[in-house]
């Protein structure tokens, strides 16, 4: 079971998708996304597997949650660099939002 301290240790930030394409090399249907994620942090990317519910036209503009401390992770010729949040739906995966607008790199607290 983790503890609260290993819960806090993650750094989950709000970032707005602003570029998002096909990752047609990737073993699993994916998309590249290029995240703002405030001054603080900055652009980065993320390879994320939310092929079965949304467009990567619809995805533009879209604020979610990240993980902004893991280590990047290369999958195949792609740095991901933040691990985008989601649940795993019945329809597929469901990103996780702010129900608000809220300024890019807002911490979950």
């Amino acid at each position: 079971m983790a503890t609260f301290d290993e819960f806090m240790k993650l750094d989950i930030r709000v970032g707005t998708i602003i570029e998002a394409k096909v990752f047609k090399e990737a073993r699993r249907p994916a998309y590249q996304l290029k995240i703002d994620l405030g001054k603080e942090i900055g652009i980065k990317k993320s390879s994320a597997q939310i092929t079965e519910i949304y467009k990567c036209e619809d995805l533009i503009g879209k604020q979610i949650l990240a993980v902004v401390n893991f280590p990047p992770k290369q999958i195949v010729n792609f740095i991901s660099e933040v691990l985008v949040l989601g649940t795993y739906s019945e329809q597929g995966v469901v990103l996780i939002k702010p129900d608000e607008q809220v300024k890019n790199g807002d911490k979950l607290g």
